[in-house]
């Protein structure tokens, strides 16, 4: 086989082409995988709308797709870490190993990244070619569909378990897949009481399958009051920022306590204005930044919790489509009528 479907943005504009073009050689240390399941980030349908962030970064053609999971076809030489008919799942960030970050032991924060799917050709494609160092091997025990969407759930036990969660409380702003995720790794992990706002109603029911004790709209509730009442006027010892909205963002830190830790994933279309005295400095506050995942931490993290059977993922999934189906796709989570849709270039799903 040397040519094979690949869904492309060829062109900078709205839309996608479904094309035939050459199937990836793997050079040394390389893998080529034939993706069995790939699964619709955000970005992709950022990347698809082609917005303001897109027309920045996006340089056509490119075959777009960063969430997935395959079987390796073939290796480079060089190659000792996977085998052929290893069923896998990678990390899509490839980082240079040289930069200071990389050398300091922090490769996901590289500063010269490559991001599979944004910078290079990706997963929406009947085979992929990465580094074997980026591959992840999926353990047997792991659901096919789990194992396509291990790219966003790393982010959510990364966001999560970047400091302690057992036994303290929380609160997830913005229900988006990976809040959902976050609040399913929270609740796994410990977490005594978990709040989350959202003004989707579809989505607040989503949280309440996913584990939220609470699901509160900030379109009709002082969310503020609520989740500081709640917690006996204190507010909660960890905020999981996930959507980027510049109002849920300085919500979220009002609703944090004194010394309390807050964990931003979010992306903000703008700057956003925060009473750093009263909300951060006074307050003691602990803030970090996340970034993708650890390489390879948080992977060891979530196959644990993955492996050990504590996070119910399932409501989280919606269709699943052959790759020709994208438009259909991509108009569906446009609409916010759907979360994980899973792509099948190779094939329906087993």
């Amino acid at each position: 086989m040397t040519m094979m479907k690949a869904l492309r943005k060829t062109r900078a504009a709205a839309g996608a082409q479904l094309e035939s073009v050459p199937v990836p050689i793997p050079g040394a240390g390389e893998v080529l995988v034939r993706v069995r399941a790939a699964s619709i980030c955000g970005t992709d349908l950022h990347i698809y709308q082609w917005d303001e962030w897109s027309q920045s970064r996006i340089r056509p053609p490119l075959t777009f797709g960063h969430e997935f999971c395959g079987v390796v076809e073939k290796t480079g030489a060089g190659t000792e870490s996977v085998a052929e008919g290893d069923f896998v799942s990678a990390e899509m960030h490839i980082a240079d190993g040289h930069c200071r970050a990389c050398r300091m032991g922090q490769p996901h924060l590289c500063q010269n990244v490559k991001i599979a799917g944004i910078d290079v050709d990706g997963c929406f494609a009947e085979f992929v070619k990465l580094p074997a160092q980026n591959i992840w091997k999926v353990h047997p025990s792991i659901p096919e569909h789990y194992a396509a969407i291990l790219d966003p759930l790393g982010n959510a036990v990364h966001s999560v378990l970047a400091a302690p969660i057992s036994g303290q409380t929380a609160v997830v702003t913005g229900c988006g897949p990976i809040g959902l995720m976050a609040i399913a790794v929270a609740k796994a992990s410990g977490c005594s009481a978990l709040f989350a706002t959202e003004v989707n109603e579809y989505r607040r029911g989503l949280a309440r399958q996913m584990g939220a004790d609470e699901a509160i709209d900030p379109a009709a509730t002082d969310v503020v009051r609520y989740v500081r009442d709640a917690t006996g006027g204190a507010g909660v010892d960890v905020l999981l920022e996930m959507s980027g909205n510049p109002h849920a963002i300085r919500q979220g830190f009002q609703m944090l306590r004194q010394g309390g830790r807050a964990s931003l994933l979010g992306i903000p279309s703008r700057p956003v204005e925060l009473d750093l005295v009263s909300d951060v400095i006074f307050k003691g506050a602990t803030v970090l930044g996340i970034y993708g995942r650890k390489m390879f931490e948080t992977w060891v993290q979530m196959d644990e919790l993955l492996r050990a059977g504590k996070l119910n993922l399932e409501p989280l999934f919606h269709e699943r489509l052959p790759l020709k189906r994208f438009e259909d796709a991509f108009a569906l989570l446009a609409a916010g009528k759907a979360n994980k849709i899973l792509f099948y270039p190779n094939g329906n799903p087993s």
